[in-house]
C-alpha cells in the first residue's frame, strides 16, 4: 500500500471520485500520534512544530477501492463526534477542502471551514494530507491495536 501525496483540488477531486464521495462509509478507526514523550530517564522530548498526526481508516460499501487510510499530518484541529445511542454511522456524503493552506475533511458535505464551532459534525484540518487504497483492510478486525473493553 503506498501514500499518494494529495497536492491541491486535482487531487482532492480524483479521490472524492474514487472513493465515491464517501458515499455508505464509515470512520472504522483512528489512530492519533505525537512527536510528545517521556524517556527512561523521565526527561520530556516535544517538538515545537505541528506535530500531530492522525491515521483514519474508512471502509465503504462499494469496491475499488473499498477501504482506504487517509493520513493527516500536521493537525491543526480535530473534532470527533460519536454516533449516539440507536443512530448509525454511516456517512452519507463528505466534504474534502484546500481551504486557506489547509487540508480540511468533514463527515457532512455541507459543512464549511466556518462552521467549527458547530459540534455536530466530525471534521479534521491540517497541513498535509496522504491517501492509500487499504481495501485488504475490510471487516471487523482493529488494525490499529486491539481494543480493550476491560
Amino acid at each position: 500500500m503506498e501514500w499518494v501525496k494529495v497536492k491541491g483540488n486535482k487531487e482532492i477531486e480524483h479521490l472524492m471520485e474514487i472513493f465515491g464521495r464517501f458515499h455508505d462509509s464509515c470512520l472504522k478507526e483512528l489512530y492519533m500520534g505525537t512527536e510528545s514523550y517521556v524517556d527512561e530517564n523521565l526527561s520530556m522530548g516535544m517538538s515545537m512544530e505541528l506535530d500531530t498526526n492522525v491515521r483514519i481508516l474508512f471502509q465503504r460499501q462499494a469496491s475499488s477501492p473499498s477501504a482506504i487510510e487517509m493520513l493527516f499530518e500536521g493537525v491543526t484541529q480535530f473534532h470527533i463526534v460519536p454516533s449516539p445511542i440507536n443512530y448509525d454511522s454511516i456517512i452519507y456524503d463528505a466534504k474534502l477542502i484546500l481551504h486557506d493552506g489547509l487540508f480540511y475533511w468533514a463527515d457532512n458535505y455541507h459543512w464549511e471551514p466556518e462552521d467549527r464551532a458547530l459540534a455536530e459534525n466530525s471534521w479534521i484540518s491540517s497541513k498535509s494530507l496522504k491517501w492509500r487504497d487499504a481495501s485488504s483492510w475490510m471487516g471487523k478486525e482493529n488494525r490499529y491495536g486491539v481494543m480493550n473493553k476491560e
